[in-house]
């Protein structure tokens, strides 16, 4: 039974091996992204097109296709190569055995009347999928609001959103929206007969080195059409014309290709979004091969696609109605957390909690990074005896004073590390083919029970000791040809490994405090149901700080609605001016930390810096009713703090071209200086008219150029507006919700927004009638337990 089992462990990491051998070459380095699309181009693999509709049942909505087995062939003209795809009989032996052109089974099932998943299987599966944890549970079927009508060429279902028409031959699945606009559709090869260039279109490869399937979900393109999403992406911000590699790494800053929140969804400013339900290695070429179409290369052996009808709201509703919305994390995660590579003793945190409260900077968290063990980095749980009198009364005392503690960990446990014996006895990490370590560290295996429970019971230690919140760092280096637990290698679970350690974490926390709250760097679709997310190790650089926007913006339009960042960039000390122009951006955010190479304390900048980052802090303290009541409208729509102006103008053809702003919320318009020293910029602003948070000036929609003020960015709150206010405090359980302030930006009649008190977690709309600059309260939820004090923004300045 031993041999028989580490036989099938070996041949099962040699298959994985085999399915990385793009990827194999002298150059390649542990852990860099998996780009499958090299097997999509191979002369040696065979290659299945999707060609024609076999059977089809309207009432299961489910049939077979025919797949015309292909291969690649050299073209030559006057010196010149390409590599084309042609029907090519395939020689096997016995030929009544195998299928030369594959008959295969897919379905179509209808979710709710704005969303369908699509099941394409390439080939027999002895072993259905179970393990859905990418989404909130499996998806009930909404068949009676889609009607089906068929038609002279083919099968069509309409909803009261959209359409979804499949035609026999050439095989298509068009989806419309309820205009009738052709939204995308599959693609065939006779799609592709108008241009010279090779397009690779619906179809699926069978690999010549270990016989493994892989399929490519070839869609088009519509002239014009943007692509956002894909996870935390620094890169361009549209990612058509782009080809994107969802691989989880730890991409070690934030102007590179590689991710460390990697999530197969997308949307489209053409009225859609999918989402890839795999783990496997995903490579999608957004038209970077050939403009016009869109090929997702899925590592998977089977075609799991949900599709999304709507604009970006509806879409991300949809979305993280199958996949799962952000809970809402605690009260206090969103007040300000100082951090730094590290503090490491109980001197030093007591120290830099008396210095914030010396200074007046108002605090909620001191965050303890590499070094509260006995020998910095070496995770064991346990803060260090010679560094650390006693850690519970400090805990204790310290949240008396406001201050909850943050505590680094990370899931990989080197030789030295006291618990490395106890994990490899207990097996409970990551194997190879012979049983061994993949690599030097003991890497924790979260699909195995046994080393959750394990991992789990160390932290529920210091939870009980009374740490606020784990960081849950790293996660990205899973290795590629493990095996797990699960039973599957790497090539399936390092993707997921994401999910399964911020769920660990998360779900321990939750049990032991009661709250939502880790602080996670890696993920994966899914892990926004685990709050918060930050952004990666980037350089302290005002280019860093553009990419680290672009990478919330992108994140945020992925289903997260919470993310934040390290201010001033975490790599080496950050220069005074760089500081002083993210520290906006930073408490205008879901949630705001101040971390990376020391120091990092304000008060070791210069006196101006100290007094303008204090006016930073704050606004926010003081905006926190409004930061509390939209972080819970984006838990109930998975909406995201920090917003893509055109989540909010979809029919704002400029809102589309922006990635240097974005919405905070709902009403208010936040455009960080990016440029070294410089202290203003243009601005573009949606349709409307906008009022300045600092000068009360109102600008009209288009594009002006604008300076920052004492708080040096640029923010703006949206016509209509009604933005709540508390008096400042040092720290969120000091804030008095009973005294509330209404702050109207309006030129009209009316105002609109949202409140809601931690005590209830109830959001309420707030709606208020003017007459002649005097605003009242329509209706008062809390039926006079709040003292309202409505203020126009006028009487701010």
């Amino acid at each position: 039974m031993f041999i028989r089992k580490l036989l099938f462990a070996t041949i099962a990491s040699v298959i994985a091996i085999s399915k990385l051998t793009a990827q194999t070459e002298n150059n390649y380095l542990v852990n860099e992204p998996v780009d499958i699309s090299p097997d999509f181009r191979n002369f040696a693999n065979t290659y299945c097109l999707a060609d024609s509709l076999v059977s089809f049942d309207p009432a299961t909505v489910s049939g077979t296709l025919q797949w015309q087995r292909s291969r690649y062939s050299r073209r030559m003209a006057f010196n010149n190569e390409l590599a084309v795809l042609q029907a090519a009989k395939h020689v096997v032996f016995p030929e009544t055995e195998y299928a030369q052109d594959p008959v295969l089974p897919f379905s179509i099932q209808f979710i709710s009347q704005r969303s369908l998943r699509i099941r394409i299987k390439t080939g027999f599966a002895a072993h259905n999928e179970t393990d859905t944890l990418m989404l909130a549970k499996e998806p009930a079927t909404d068949n009676s609001s889609w009607k089906y009508t068929k038609t002279n060429d083919g099968h069509l279902f309409k909803s009261a959103y959209g359409s979804v028409f499949i035609k026999p031959w050439p095989w298509h699945i068009e989806i419309r929206d309820n205009r009738g606009k052709l939204l995308t559709g599959t693609n065939h090869a006779v799609d592709n007969k108008s241009t010279f260039t090779p397009v690779l279109p619906f179809s699926f490869v069978q690999r010549a080195s270990d016989l493994s399937r892989s399929i490519a979900a070839s869609f088009s393109l519509a002239p014009g059409e943007k692509i956002f999403g894909c996870g935390e992406s620094y890169g361009s911000f549209n990612k058509r014309g782009q080809k994107v590699v969802l691989w989880t790494d730890d991409a070690n800053g934030v102007q590179n290709p590689g991710m460390y929140k990697p999530v197969p969804f997308f949307m489209s400013s053409n009225g859609y979004g999918m989402f890839i339900h795999s783990s496997a290695p995903i490579t999608c070429d957004f038209g970077a091969s050939f403009y016009g179409v869109n090929t997702m290369m899925v590592g998977d052996d089977e075609l799991d696609l949900f599709v999304f009808i709507g604009n970006p709201k509806e879409i991300l509703n949809e979305y993280t109605n199958v996949t799962g919305k952000s809970p809402m994390p605690p009260l206090w995660s969103f007040g300000y957390w100082q951090s730094r590579i590290s503090y490491s003793s109980e001197t030093e945190t007591r120290d830099i909690a008396a210095k914030l409260r010396q200074y007046k900077i108002p605090a909620d968290v001191i965050h303890l990074d590499v070094g509260w063990f006995e020998t910095d980095w070496r995770t064991d749980y346990k803060f260090s005896a010679s560094r650390f009198n006693d850690p519970a009364k400090m805990i204790s005392d310290l949240k008396k004073d406001g201050f909850h503690i943050s505590l680094w960990q990370l899931p990989y446990f080197v030789p030295k590390n006291r618990l490395f014996p106890e994990i490899v006895q207990k097996g409970l990490y990551v194997k190879d083919a012979k049983g061994n370590l993949p690599y030097e560290d003991a890497i924790l295996d979260f699909s195995n029970a046994a080393a959750v429970k394990w991992y789990q019971d160390q932290l529920d230690t210091l939870l009980r000791m009374g740490v606020g919140a784990i960081k849950v760092d790293f996660g990205e280096a899973a290795p590629a040809t493990g095996l797990y637990a699960s039973g599957k290698t790497g090539f399936y679970e390092h993707n997921l490994y994401p999910v399964r350690y911020n769920k660990a974490a998360a779900d321990i926390t939750k049990q032991v405090t009661g709250e939502n709250i880790i602080w996670a760097r890696s993920a994966w679709a899914g892990s926004q149901r685990y709050p918060v997310h930050w952004g990666g190790d980037p350089a302290p650089t005002s280019s860093a700080m553009q990419s680290t926007l672009r990478g919330g913006l992108s994140f945020g339009l992925s289903g997260f609605s919470f993310w934040s960042h390290d201010i001033g960039g975490f790599v080496q000390r950050t220069p005074e001016d760089v500081c002083r122009r993210w520290a906006p951006f930073g408490f205008l955010s879901s949630h705001t930390r101040n971390h990376g190479e020391p120091p990092k304390e304000p008060w070791t900048y210069s006196k101006a810096f100290l007094d303008e980052f204090r006016l930073s802090d704050e606004m926010r303290y003081q905006l926190m009713p409004y930061i509390y009541a939209q972080a819970k409208h984006c838990t109930e729509t998975g909406l995201p703090m920090l917003r893509a102006l055109f989540v909010e103008f979809p029919d704002d053809p400029g809102a589309w071209l922006i990635d240097d702003e974005y919405l905070f919320g709902g009403d208010l318009l936040v455009a960080p200086l990016f440029q070294d020293s410089t202290y203003e910029r243009d601005v573009y602003l949606p349709k409307g008219k906008w009022i300045n948070y600092q000068s009360n000036e109102v600008y009209e929609q288009g594009w002006h150029h604008l300076h920052g003020g004492k708080i040096p960015a640029i923010i703006l709150v949206r016509d209509g507006a009604v933005i709540p206010h508390v008096k400042l405090a040092q720290c969120t359980k000091e804030i008095d919700w009973k005294n509330i302030r209404l702050v109207t930006y309006s030129t009209g009649n009316t105002a609109n927004g949202y409140i809601c008190l931690p005590s209830d977690n109830v959001l309420h709309s707030i709606d208020l009638n003017g007459t002649g600059g005097k605003f009242t309260l329509r209706n008062d939820s809390y039926n006079g337990s709040i003292k309202w004090r409505i203020q126009s923004y006028k009487e701010t300045k």
